[in-house]
């Protein structure tokens, strides 16, 4: 019986354990460890400043065809990484003439049609006043769901998908993937990445270089991917957050590829697996960089 008090009294003590980690994590942040010869250490943002200059010299930021055209193929990309079908060219017909494509599925209509509406208010919000809270989380989730979330009942309790409602249930990454954190913590979590982001922003200034400020937007992506506070729609708002940043601080907004999805999902597991930003902001430098010379090549 004594043994078996012990092994509860060993379990409990270990979860108590856990569950301190973990609020220390969100509440912090994940760590950042980088390297000479790391993807993310300054030789990359050598050459993402090089391409920055020659994307400039286009000419490219500011015409209105383009930067529409731009956030089209961004939203298409994310909606990918998410299972939609739908190409750009198809996207695009669907933005402009409200065309569907022959044999898709609806939903993947819904979401590309959401997504670039929660695109289109991210560029006016940025242009605004910015100021985070979990209200303004859960207004661009709702976005992003309006079409394809809706009323949700579990033990926890009754939440809408569609509303932007915080989860009232456990989640995990797929069947036998990893779990993420207790809908219990959501509330406490949110808060303290909004109040990090919003010191973060107040701490910008002119001094502030291109890798801190992208480290930034990078940064908010991981951190509310790996918080995971809904149902559905986490990578697309995490990447609609990432970019609504990019808005504001006037940066080239950054496209996650969707045929880079593995090495995403990847780097993502690595960072959270290990507390340790660096494997992720390596991994999106890389999708900056290669954003600048697909737009570059693009555009000759």
């Amino acid at each position: 019986m004594r043994s078996v008090e012990f092994f509860f009294v060993s379990v409990t003590l270990q979860i108590c354990f856990l569950t301190i980690f973990i609020l220390t994590l969100y509440k912090e942040g994940f760590t950042i460890t980088m390297t000479p010869n790391h993807p993310g250490s300054p030789g990359i943002w050598q050459q993402i400043d090089q391409l920055t200059q020659r994307f400039e010299e286009l000419g490219l930021r500011g015409n209105l065809d383009y930067d529409k055209f731009f956030v089209y193929s961004i939203v298409t990309h994310s909606t990918a990484i998410e299972g939609s079908t739908l190409t750009e060219e198809e996207a695009e017909l669907l933005f402009e003439s409200g065309l569907t494509a022959k044999g898709k599925p609806l939903v993947h209509h819904l979401m590309n049609t959401d997504l670039k509406n929660a695109y289109t208010a991210a560029m006016e919000q940025a242009r605004g006043e910015l100021i985070f809270s979990p209200d303004l989380l859960k207004s661009f989730n709702a976005m992003v769901m309006k079409g394809t979330g809706g009323p949700n009942s579990v033990m926890g309790g009754d939440f809408d998908s569609s509303r932007g409602d915080f989860r009232l249930c456990g989640v995990s990454a797929g069947i036998g993937g990893r779990s993420y954190v207790a809908y219990r913590k959501i509330p406490e979590m949110t808060d303290g990445l909004c109040d990090r982001l919003n010191s973060q922003l107040n701490a910008v200034n002119q001094n502030s270089s291109r890798q801190e400020l992208y480290g930034i937007t990078f940064g908010a992506h991981l951190d509310l991917a790996t918080i995971h506070p809904w149902v559905d729609g986490n990578g697309r708002t995490a990447r609609l957050i990432m970019n609504l940043l990019q808005f504001r601080l006037k940066l080239i907004p950054t496209k996650t590829f969707s045929e880079d999805r593995a090495d995403y999902i990847a780097a993502l597991r690595e960072s959270q697996d290990t507390n340790d930003a660096s494997p992720f902001l390596a991994f999106m430098a890389t999708q900056h960089k290669k954003t600048l010379e697909t737009e570059i090549a693009n555009a000759k």
